[in-house]
């Protein structure tokens, strides 16, 4: 299992990422470790959003890739409505997502 995870960061934009473990990964961007080059410089303010994904992990980050290439609006639209990742993506394959994700 995997979590698909896009932070909102100081400068406005949003950084999106993949983990096995949500809650490590997070304290890992806020304390500006040696892994995280962009949340080093850009410090996340928040999860934006976050979707557990039970899927191989080829999928997933065919997932972040195509959130990585959506426009600024649409990335807003996502972390507005979550449980439109699927259609959001468009996808040629069955994405079995979870839109909640554990607190940080």
């Amino acid at each position: 299992m995997y979590y698909l995870y896009m932070l909102e960061c100081s400068n406005g934009a949003f950084y999106t990422g993949y983990t096995t473990d949500i809650v490590r990964r997070y304290e890992e961007h806020r304390q500006g470790s040696a892994k995280c080059k962009y949340t080093r410089s850009f410090p996340p303010k928040r999860i934006a959003a976050c979707w557990q994904v039970e899927e191989a992990l080829s999928l997933v980050l065919q997932c972040e890739h195509a959130i990585k290439k959506l426009s600024k609006h649409k990335k807003e639209k996502l972390v507005e409505s979550p449980e439109t990742l699927v259609d959001c993506l468009a996808l040629n394959a069955s994405l079995n997502v979870i839109t909640s994700c554990p607190a940080t």
